[in-house]
């Protein structure tokens, strides 16, 4: 089979990528069949996640909320796998939608059109951002064709100053004819096959309401990192970037500007291209810079911790560490302070072997959207020094390192917490800190659209010469996501990783802690470490052994 280019797939009547029926799996893999139980039942408080953005409930002593981060339904799993799940058509199939702007690498405007109701779709003023810059682009020139289809949709092209750069965001922003907005930000491109059966996580704000016409906009003095008024100036600030060289995004900015943020919990956390002063005064940071300023606000335990770093894509980071510990581990690694000496984390890499690929529901052709290269000798040295931090995806593999006994009781940590997606492959990118051992309570997670890359979050501070001098960022590409910790839920609120659900029952929650929320897990627990041997998958690299479905990979 020879290897897909990375375009807009077709749009196919017969696989929309939604789920919502009932899934076909005569070609699945038996090893998906596990037995579930159901989450603990709690009084409701909330109206459903697609309305408010995040379910409340409540008993008579806890405070619970469900996980910030959802994951998409996978059309090839059992209804078991998929609870609390979203589709695409669930986001955007609401008749009251009036106007869509859609920000993307990749674009299928025919799957994206039959997302919406049916009977208002061709009223939805849709708006897509993409990046191919170049008028002769063979993407361009797809999308202009499709796009001349549907009078009621206008193509934007971003400003892309950074010739290496690409426009990597992945977002939506709603809004409804009850003058209601909404802002979705998720992991998937906007083509069938990242929506069908790939690991994607979705981030989806509260209906953000008009504000009143008395109600004076006080976003800046009531600015605090992780409130609704930071998340607003950072946001517009964002979509500013658009409109460096010619007006793109500005009149959803004017509307969205007249919107009370107020109910967002999280932190905005955004690239834009260009160089970047980080000795200004600007409100807004980004890449790295960004992740480094947002963490100052956020709780650390002193306890031994791991960062897990889960992407779909390692670029070219250098023959050595450099960059990426003394520039982004260091970003990674910050906290509030604290009065106890926190110890520092243990990082690791969560990206599949072609093992895992060729087990994945689609088999290779999942592999055409994960992306690292080893062929290079630098290309080996950066292996060399990643391969200690690499682990598995999926955690089954029969070559990588003993995760010890699963029914060892008395090591909590060493018990296999099953999250029901090792067969999905993982297009989704999670940043989480976590406890190390058995109290897996979680410091904060960050769902993005940023790989592992300094294209994505920013080479490291230079000093630049003459009047303009100062440490600056450089960033060559357009990402975004949200980051989230307890604190945003209450004081002394503890968050903790759910597996096959979005909730958490009260005997998940420790004695002494009155608010607890839950954070949906993509991958399961204890992490398995690469073997002796194991390399990760090269979508350039040519695989002659079957995968499950039959197939082999060749590339070119």
């Amino acid at each position: 089979m020879n290897r897909s280019g990375k375009r807009p797939a077709s749009a196919n009547a017969n696989s929309d990528g939604q789920g919502d029926g009932e899934p076909d799996r005569k070609d699945t893999p038996v090893s998906l069949s596990h037995p579930v139980s159901p989450p603990l039942k709690k009084r409701r408080l909330a109206q459903t996640p697609e309305e408010t953005g995040q379910a409340e409930a409540q008993t008579d002593s806890l405070r619970f909320f469900d996980s910030p981060f959802r994951l998409t339904r996978i059309r090839d799993l059992p209804n078991e796998f998929n609870k609390g799940t979203v589709t695409l058509k669930g986001i955007l199939g609401d008749p009251l939608i009036a106007e869509c702007w859609e920000f993307n690498y990749l674009h299928d405007i025919d799957f994206l059109m039959t997302a919406f109701d049916s009977d208002v779709r061709h009223l939805v003023k849709v708006h897509v951002v993409h990046g191919f810059w170049k008028k002769e682009d063979p993407n361009r020139l797809e999308l202009q064709e499709v796009a001349s289809r549907f009078p009621n949709v206008t193509l934007h092209n971003a400003f892309m100053p950074e010739m290496f750069g690409t426009h990597h965001s992945k977002m939506m922003i709603l809004l409804r004819h009850d003058d209601t907005a909404q802002i979705v930000i998720h992991t998937a491109n906007m083509i069938i096959r990242d929506w069908r059966n790939m690991t994607q996580a979705v981030w989806l704000s509260p209906r953000l309401p008009l504000m009143e016409p008395s109600q004076p906009d006080n976003s800046v003095e009531a600015a605090k990192i992780g409130n609704g008024a930071k998340f607003k100036i950072d946001f517009l600030n964002y979509l500013r970037a658009y409109d460096a060289r010619r007006t793109t995004c500005k009149p959803i900015i004017d509307k969205l500007s007249k919107y009370d943020f107020s109910a967002i919990r999280g932190s905005l956390i955004a690239s834009v291209p260009g160089r970047h002063k980080l000795d200004d005064a600007s409100p807004t940071r980004w890449g790295w810079a960004a992740m480094e300023q947002a963490l100052k606000a956020v709780p650390v335990s002193s306890r031994k911790s791991d960062i897990a770093i889960q992407i779909s894509s390692i670029a070219t980071l250098g023959p050595t560490d450099t960059w990426l510990k003394n520039t982004f581990f260091r970003a990674l690694s910050g906290g509030r302070p604290s009065t106890i000496l926190q110890q520092p984390p243990d990082f690791k890499i969560i990206f599949p072997t072609p093992d895992e690929i060729r087990k994945s529901l689609d088999g290779y052709s999942s592999g055409g959207s994960i992306h690292t290269k080893i062929q290079s000798a630098q290309q080996m040295k950066q292996l060399a020094y990643l391969r200690p931090m690499l682990h598995h995806w999926a955690n089954d593999s029969v070559d990588g390192a003993s995760l010890g006994s699963k029914d060892d009781s008395e090591d909590p940590a060493l018990i296999l917490k099953e999250a029901g997606r090792k067969r999905a492959a993982p297009h989704i990118k999670s940043y989480i800190r976590y406890g190390n051992k058995s109290d897996r309570s979680i410091d904060w997670a960050l769902v993005t659209s940023a790989n592992l890359s300094k294209q994505a979050w920013g080479e490291s501070a230079v000093r630049a010469t003459g009047v303009d001098g100062g440490q600056t960022i450089r960033i060559a590409s357009y990402e975004i996501g949200v980051l989230v910790w307890p604190e945003l839920y209450g004081e002394g609120a503890t968050m903790r990783g759910t597996f096959l659900t979005d909730s958490l029952g009260e005997g998940e929650v420790v004695e002494d802690v009155k608010t607890a929320v839950a954070l949906r897990m993509p991958y399961s627990l204890p992490l398995q470490a690469y073997g002796e041997g194991e390399i990760p998958w090269v979508a350039t690299a040519n695989y002659l052994e079957p995968d499950w479905k039959g197939q082999v990979w060749r590339h070119g």
